[in-house]
């Protein structure tokens, strides 16, 4: 199928998606199981990578303003603006399209090649409401407290590799990350969590959802998911920060 086709097929299943659902009760568990599996695990590899990142940035930018004439307050400045600007709903997005991307697209290739997702539209339930609505719904919920919480460790990661490496003072750092802070970069970051979320739980959904044939189609179909959903997230960045900070 031609690109135009892919769009049309993923815009039609996300009319099937956004329906009211059957049965609350199945649904809130459902969303609860979703919320720890697509969130709640995610939790410590996301704390682990932003606290090095934040770390590698500050260090990167002193190695770079190694200028008296400099001020140093600088690199807590600059760390602060590019875990809250870039690194914080970007980067982390990228690994959970990665994670969670192939997990939504395996999972769900798996239930259509084994026929389950054939079962349930022949006992009258929307398959697409039934298993990726509570997807949508838990990645909108829970990924903008792991960007909040990326953010804050990588700004601390900044600080920590500060007082390991003797780079700078943290009296300087504490200084640049207080230095012109704007709330509305807070609510800019999240703004694009939001639609990465979005993408990440519905993109990977489509691949899995519609897969034909065996394990082999499953692999395939988790790559492809992963792949168009990065390149989704990072061409949506580009128009997001276009509209937003333009």
């Amino acid at each position: 199928m031609n690109y135009l086709e892919h769009i049309g097929k993923y815009f039609l299943m996300l009319g099937q998606v956004f329906k009211r659902p059957q049965k609350r009760k199945v649904f809130w568990e459902m969303l609860m199981r979703e919320i720890e599996d697509l969130g709640l695990k995610s939790l410590g590899i996301i704390m682990f990578i932003s606290f090095f990142i934040g770390g590698v940035v500050a260090i990167q930018t002193a190695l770079s303003v190694d200028n008296p004439l400099i001020p140093k307050y600088l690199i807590g400045f600059a760390t602060k603006r590019s875990m809250i600007l870039e690194f914080g709903p970007t980067f982390t997005s990228i690994i959970l399209a990665g994670k969670v991307g192939s997990y939504i697209a395996s999972s769900m290739g798996t239930m259509r090649v084994t026929e389950q997702i054939d079962a349930l539209e022949v006992m009258g339930v929307n398959s697409l409401n039934y298993l990726v609505l509570p997807k949508t719904i838990a990645t909108l919920f829970f990924y903008p407290l792991l960007v909040l919480i990326a953010m804050f460790l990588g700004i601390v990661g900044g600080w920590a590799a500060g007082l390991l490496t003797d780079l700078f003072y943290s009296v300087d750092y504490i200084d640049g990350i207080r230095l012109e802070f704007d709330p509305y970069y807070i609510k800019y970051a999240l703004i694009k969590t939001f639609v990465f979320a979005f993408v990440i739980a519905t993109v990977p959904a489509y691949h899995g959802y519609y897969v034909k044939g065996g394990s082999l189609e499953v692999g395939r179909a988790s790559t492809a998911a992963v792949v168009w959903t990065s390149v989704s997230i990072i061409t949506l960045n580009y128009f997001l920060t276009q509209m937003l900070l333009g």
